[in-house]
């Protein structure tokens, strides 16, 4: 059995997960570490719902008694303090979505892969069932890909990180540039829809709505046809958690290098720079760390002072 220590249970993903690794059978929590929001109350729920063994009082002592930690706070720019301590033992970490959300936490990343870390990631959606399907389709019944359209509701970045790493999931890694397209309003809500060129030509539009959930809706145009679906929101942590654990009992899996994730991410960040340039096309080579970037802290704010009791009994 794998042993996961949870680190943060902020958001439902933990609970989700926990789910997903029951009935797949091969992992589950074994520890909790946190220093977020939820209160011992909730903690002490989670614990006893899953079963855990221990709430651990630091990183450290969480990483000594885990295979793998689960770093699933949802303040992104803190991802990487907690993943260290799994790291410094040669043991993988899971970040989960949005794994960082600045041009400078993309860079160490890739430094500490490069270093020997074994860091995974990040949003089910890319692992999802139709997603893999739609791929199990063999060239000559679905063609060559040559434009992907998605969209995802709730917000910009931490929903919509998930709609930018299906496009990845479906086109892989290659994304040249993005172009903010433009705005639209109704009843209090709103979209924004970016356009994303890849270096061999073939292109990609996300579009996200703020102020409410969406299913994750994606068209698939190829040169055969057009496909389309929406992803089971039931089933996407069971795609997700099976994966990983294929990984790591090193059996075939579908987990994107790192470095997929954090183009994904690239993607979003030159998305914000283009809105700022008032539509201008950024190339993914011309981010700066002193451009737009997603502030974790203050979505952590403002999720936690909206999220009521989840994990209490």
């Amino acid at each position: 059995m794998i042993r996961v220590g949870a680190v943060n249970i902020d958001t439902s993903h933990p609970m989700g997960f926990a789910d997903s690794m029951k009935k797949d059978g091969r992992m589950r929590y074994v520890g909790v570490y946190n220093d977020s929001f939820r209160s011992d109350a909730e903690v002490a729920g989670f614990m006893a719902r899953y079963g855990l063994e221990k709430r651990c009082e630091t990183l450290d002592e969480l990483a000594d008694m885990c295979d793998i930690g689960f770093v699933q706070g949802c303040n992104w720019d803190d991802h990487l303090r907690c993943a260290m301590p799994f790291i410094r033992r040669g043991k993988p970490v899971f970040l989960d979505k949005p794994a960082v959300g600045c041009l400078a936490d993309c860079r160490e990343v890739r430094r500490l892969v490069r270093e020997g870390a074994v860091i995974l990631g990040s949003s089910s959606a890319r692992y999802a069932y139709e997603v893999q399907d739609f791929l199990a389709k063999s060239p000559a019944e679905r063609g060559e890909t040559v434009t992907v359209l998605a969209s995802s509701g709730v917000d910009e970045f931490n929903y919509g990180i998930h709609i930018a790493e299906t496009i990845g999931g479906l086109m892989g890694p290659g994304a040249e540039s993005v172009r903010y397209m433009g705005r639209g309003e109704a009843a209090g809500q709103y979209s924004e829809s970016w356009f994303v060129h890849f270096a061999d030509g073939r292109s990609a539009v996300y579009t996200t709505l703020t102020g409410a959930w969406q299913p994750f809706g994606v068209i698939v145009i190829t040169t055969k046809s057009t496909f389309q679906f929406c992803m089971d929101p039931s089933r996407l942590y069971d795609a997700l958690i099976e994966q990983v654990a294929n990984f790591l009992e090193g059996k075939p899996h579908r987990l994107a290098p790192i470095e997929d994730v954090l183009e994904s991410v690239q993607i979003m960040l030159a998305g914000a720079a283009s809105r700022a340039a008032g539509g201008k096309t950024v190339a993914l080579r011309d981010l700066r760390e002193d451009g737009p970037s997603f502030d974790g802290p203050a979505f952590w704010k403002k999720y936690g002072a909206a999220s009521g009791p989840m994990y209490a009994l």
